[in-house]
């Protein structure tokens, strides 16, 4: 008989802690789960899930222009931003549901509070002052957004958990950052009829990503009217009768209605009781583990943003079910964290699948590029100047494509599917003997024969 009071004891109700609990107690494990805000974690709650709904109710104004080109006549229309966030709220706690009830079924306890860790195989149950212990502990806490501590008037801005819950939408707003949580809650506010300017110190956008999608989003935006003001940064905000007043370094001073601050995140550790468990975290915060998920602890697990390896929800369920082969299933398996499919949800949308041109230039001394970019259907009647991009990366060696890349609608969609074909290792030449669906946007990424060009130890020719 144990002599613990759970067999394992999740932290954290996001995603991963989620399924991590779960799966452990469907297969007969005493198995207890603490959640300090909602169960979901970030991505359900105040992440990707309300982001998404989000994008498609600012994508509608672009929805009604382009109708009348295919013959609609759309009258008058108007937005109810309450309306909206009502309705988000409400497929959120559908969703929360879920979860609970996931949970529920497999009989794993559900714990409403904060849990710190007291030591190895020990953890306090703030609301209660309660202390429990558990043979294995799992740390799925995710991460929470970077305040900025260090900019003046800090306390007056928003980060993305804030924008979920406005009251009102603003006149006009700040957005500082250039990473994919400000780049598309930039292009969301503008479709919503928000007057919006992107602020970001670096020379482009959206900085991991392929230079040709960061130039395409950038101009897409720039062209919709987003004013996007690269090289520089907020040095000072404060509070004005009509809202705020940001301080910039090179453009002066800019006074908008909401400045928000979209400045990457940090793994969510701040007074976790980790130092006296003794686990052992890096500068930024984040837990230390190895390709098991082990923490230096040999009882204590880390899943997800915590460890701060590939913050995305689909990685912290995959570590997730990883954790409970090894230890549940006695067979050791270690995350893979190759070649993972990912989109941003910018308008264009990104969908992206391995290396970027400059990084593949790096690994491999002969590249073939491939690339088209044209019209899309459906912009033929509807005026829309838009482009949609297409772009593999060869190893010209052994024709495997090592990087795929599209700009333009459902490009997420896409990047899935091309996400199993590079895992599976598939060449140039499997792409070209793939019989082609017409009419689609889709069918370029298998009619391109030719490379556009060449690149030899990282430089074009």
């Amino acid at each position: 008989m144990s002599t613990y009071d759970y067999d394992l004891f999740v932290i954290g109700g996001g995603s991963g802690g989620v399924r991590s609990a779960r799966v452990a107690a469907s297969l007969g494990k005493k198995v207890a789960i603490a959640e300090e805000y909602r169960f979901g974690g970030t991505c359900v709650i105040r992440g990707c899930v309300p982001k998404k709904l989000f994008v498609y109710a600012s994508q509608f104004p672009e929805h009604f222009e382009d109708a009348a080109g295919f013959g609609w006549t759309v009258g008058e229309s108007s937005f109810d931003w309450k309306a909206l966030v009502a309705a988000k709220d409400k497929e959120i706690s559908r969703l929360e549901g879920l979860y609970r009830k996931g949970l529920e079924n497999a009989k794993a306890e559900q714990i409403d509070s904060r849990a710190e860790l007291v030591d190895a195989h020990t953890v306090k149950i703030v609301k209660t002052g309660k202390t429990v212990t558990a043979e294995r502990i799992v740390i799925a806490v995710g991460g929470t957004p970077n305040p900025h501590a260090a900019l003046k008037g800090h306390e007056f801005c928003i980060s993305s958990n804030e924008a979920f819950h406005l009251e009102e939408l603003p006149k006009s707003i700040l957005i500082a950052g250039g990473g994919y949580i400000a780049v598309e809650f930039a292009n969301i506010f503008h479709g919503l009829g928000v007057d919006v300017t992107l602020i970001y110190r670096g020379a482009e956008i959206l900085s991991r990503f392929d230079h040709d999608l960061r130039r395409g989003v950038h101009a897409a935006m720039e062209a919709k009217g987003i004013k996007v003001l690269c090289h520089d940064v907020i040095q000072e905000v404060t509070k004005t009768a009509e809202g705020f007043a940001a301080q910039t370094k090179n453009h002066g001073t800019l006074d908008v209605g909401l400045v928000m601050l979209a400045l990457g995140r940090d793994p969510n550790t701040e007074g976790l009781g980790l130092e006296k468990a003794g686990v052992s975290t890096d500068h930024k915060g984040a837990i230390i583990v190895d390709k098991y998920s082990r923490t230096n602890v040999p009882s204590i697990f880390a899943l997800g943003d915590v460890t701060d390896r590939v913050q995305l929800t689909p990685v912290a369920i995959h570590e997730a079910m990883c954790f409970i082969e090894t230890e549940y299933k006695n067979n050791p398996t270690s995350p893979d964290h190759d070649l993972i499919a990912t989109a941003v949800f910018s308008q264009p949308e990104i969908g992206t699948v391995g290396l970027s041109e400059e990084d593949a230039g790096k690994k491999y001394p002969d590249l073939e590029v491939y690339r088209a970019e044209f019209r899309p259907m459906k912009a033929t009647l509807s005026g829309r100047s838009e482009k949609m991009l297409m772009k593999l990366i060869v190893n010209a060696a052994d024709r495997k494509v090592v990087g795929a890349h599209i700009l333009g609608h459902e490009a997420g969609e896409m990047a899935q599917l091309l996400g199993i074909t590079l895992k599976a290792g598939c060449t140039k030449d499997d792409f070209d003997r793939t019989m082609a669906v017409h009419p689609t946007a889709a069918e370029e990424l298998v009619t391109m024969y030719t490379p556009s060009y060449r690149l030899k130890n990282g430089e074009r020719v």
